[in-house]
């Protein structure tokens, strides 16, 4: 089915599709950079989360996949930043 359509649609649809995903997690991003609190993230969650966004980014580079790039990358640079921001906060304190 998705072979019928136009050259460029499917990976168009990846951008658009990574985009909302990668841009889901800047409000979470702000909030806790704003509260300067990251207590209500789970560690087990932010590890698990950042690893397998890792190795999506692994997988989109060993298959060429643009959008699983993109995306994948910048997520990753998201994630690692409320890990890191979770780590600060909590030696603040």
């Amino acid at each position: 089915m998705l072979q019928h359509l136009p050259p460029g649609t499917v990976d168009a649809v990846g951008y658009v599709a990574a985009s909302l995903t990668t841009a889901a997690w800047l409000p979470q991003l702000l909030r806790t950079w704003r509260t300067k609190s990251a207590d209500d993230l789970s560690p087990g969650m932010l590890a698990a989360f950042t690893l397998g966004v890792a190795l999506w980014l692994l997988f989109g580079l060993a298959h060429g996949s643009g959008p699983v790039v993109a995306a994948n990358a910048v997520t990753l640079l998201l994630s690692v930043g409320l890990v890191a921001m979770r780590i600060a906060f909590r030696v603040r304190r």
